[in-house]
């Protein structure tokens, strides 16, 4: 048996899954709060018949309140609730396939140099394919990386770096990421969850993604652009080089902090330029 019951989705019609529905009486106290499931489906646990004040909320989107009558079942209804982008947000990107862009976009890699100083690696070899879905939340990412492309803009210390010490990019050429999960956590921001492969070994990660917007290009396609980051543990992946100098501190840190930056271009391939 349920309470108050709610379906909570855009004006487009497409569901808005993590949705909040908030159940207040009409002193102001909270009694009862549920999440939507994948379909936009909420409801509460039964409450006592009466007049209740419903508040509905999801990020990157307006808060809608509304007046719910319980009946003496414990159960009531808010039927359809269309929820309307917040002020100020971006508009998303139009559904369907987007071609990474290697020649725009970069990943940049940073640890600790001897626990006082910050050494960055870009990669400038990657690809890949986004395909936005509707609702967003059912988006895909798959994204690959040449790591022996890594390049700190020494040669000595690259060719350490490409080494079994660390990426060992004879036995494991290529690093990728696939997608498992997107949620919204602002009008622009997400989480992006997934599985990296690295080094042999694929754990489990989450990207924090800010959504820069989509347009035209000079080219006659159209762009979408975003930055994404993350932290990983190289102990996680087998990277467990730990060479020690002065007073035990670690030559290169075991955190690695994670930049991307991505311009993907609309259809399944890149142009012709």
């Amino acid at each position: 048996m349920t309470g108050l019951r709610a379906r909570i989705g855009t004006a487009e019609g497409w569901a808005v899954e993590n949705a909040v529905l908030t159940v207040t009486d009409m002193s102001g106290r909270q009694v009862a709060r549920a999440v939507a499931d994948a379909t936009g489906a909420v409801a509460t646990e039964p409450l006592p018949p009466g007049t209740y004040t419903a508040v509905v909320t999801a990020a990157g989107y307006t808060p809608v309140a509304k007046t719910a009558q319980i009946s003496s079942d414990g159960g009531g209804s808010l039927d359809e609730v269309p929820l309307a982008p917040a002020a100020g947000a971006i508009e998303l990107p139009p559904p369907g396939p987007w071609t990474i862009d290697p020649v725009h976009s970069t990943v940049v890699a940073t640890a600790l140099h001897l626990g006082i100083a910050s050494v960055k690696a870009r990669f400038s070899e990657v690809g890949g394919r986004i395909t936005i879905g509707r609702p967003v939340e059912r988006s895909s990412v798959h994204a690959e990386i040449k790591a022996a492309s890594i390049d700190t803009g020494i040669k000595m210390r690259d060719d350490h770096l490409r080494s079994p010490d660390f990426l060992d990019v004879e036995t494991y050429p290529t690093i990728a990421f696939e997608s498992s999960g997107l949620r919204r956590r602002g009008a622009d921001t997400w989480t992006l969850a997934g599985e990296l492969t690295l080094h042999g070994e694929r754990r489990p990660v989450e990207l924090e993604l800010t959504y820069g917007g989509y347009g035209s290009d000079a080219w006659g396609g159209v762009r979408v652009a975003f930055h994404a980051e993350t932290q990983l543990h190289r102990k996680d992946f087998a990277i467990n080089y730990n060479a020690i100098a002065r007073a035990g501190v670690a030559v290169v840190g075991t955190t690695v902090k994670i930049e991307i930056d991505i311009e993907a271009v609309q259809g399944e391939s890149l142009p012709q330029m």
